[in-house]
């Protein structure tokens, strides 16, 4: 079978002729593929805009109402990042036929009547290239992830977050909106460690990432910017009072018991909150973030201070 096992392939076959399409049904379905057929390149247009259509597709050249060459014209404008793999059937054998139908798209092309043996194997490469192609963009999804989060908690890293800031920073400009930026820290985190070995340390890490996550607005964002800080950013709308978010996040994390290997821990933070402004930079809004959670740090630990 040239599906391979455990990955079932889809196909798109297009074709007018109610024959060739019945046959090119039963010939790809006995080898494994999954097919959807469709009889002219109105349908078969209709189909390929569909984001989860099959991305093999068998196209016929000559059929009624939009032929071949202009379906793949159109769908290459589309310019999708899981671009389909297009092999044309075709009774042309003119060159120029041939070449028309590469430059508008096409992957590979056939010429009819067709030999089985090559129609499997040229529908095995772009199997072969669709996988490949597949992965490629799955390994790069990988490394974007791995460039902006932190592998640790999952959260944004230093570099995640700060950019997330300058986003937030720029849309506020825009739309004279405000931002809250909060910079956090774990207290004695470093007891934890001392007393527990970092593989619990690294778990209440992962734990106290997870109720911050929970306990802001689906529009406030955080990351770890090293060890056990982590930032904060929170839009303000007009007239909102920032206040309860920061303190609410006090009380959620003291009253939080986690469980780790070592026994249950319970961790407070410290939180300094900065209002920021157009004019302030980013160099700007971290020194403040930071100097007014050093002051919450002296103050007793385990509440939040805000900027003046």
């Amino acid at each position: 079978m040239l599906a391979r096992m455990g990955t079932v392939m889809r196909v798109l076959v297009v074709e007018d002729d109610v024959s060739s399409r019945s046959l090119l049904v039963n010939i790809l379905q006995n080898e494994g593929y999954e097919v959807q057929a469709c009889a002219n390149g109105a349908e078969a247009w209709a189909t390929l805009q569909i984001p989860d259509s099959p991305l093999l597709v068998l196209l016929d050249w000559c059929m009624p109402e939009m032929d071949g060459l202009e379906v793949v014209t159109r769908l290459r404008a589309l310019r999708s990042e899981h671009p389909h793999y297009i092999l044309m059937l075709t009774s042309r054998v003119e060159k120029s036929d041939v070449i028309a139908g590469l430059e508008a798209g096409a992957n590979d092309y056939l010429t009819k009547p067709y030999d089985i043996g090559e129609l499997r194997a040229r529908l095995a490469t772009g199997q072969r290239m669709i996988e490949i192609q597949s992965s490629l963009i799955a390994s790069r999804d990988v490394m974007a992830e791995l460039a902006t989060h932190d592998t640790l908690t999952g959260l944004l890293n230093r570099s995640g977050i700060i950019e997330r800031l300058r986003q937030e920073l720029s849309r506020g400009k825009r739309y004279h909106s405000n931002l809250a930026v909060g910079m956090c820290d774990i207290d004695h985190f470093k007891q934890v460690n001392d007393l527990h070995g970092h593989q619990t340390g690294d778990a209440v890490l992962r734990a106290f990432a997870r109720v911050l996550s929970d306990n802001l607005r689906p529009y406030d964002a955080v990351g770890r910017i090293g060890g056990e800080e982590f930032l904060i950013t929170a839009p303000i709308q007009e007239k909102f009072n920032i206040v309860p978010v920061f303190s609410r996040l006090c009380e959620q994390i003291a009253g939080h018991k986690i469980e780790t290997e070592s026994g249950i821990i319970s961790v407070t933070i410290s939180i300094g909150v900065v209002n920021t402004d157009p004019e302030m930079t980013i160099e700007k809004i971290l020194a403040a973030a930071d100097s007014a959670m050093y002051e919450a740090k002296r103050a007793g630990r385990n509440r939040v201070v805000y900027s003046q």
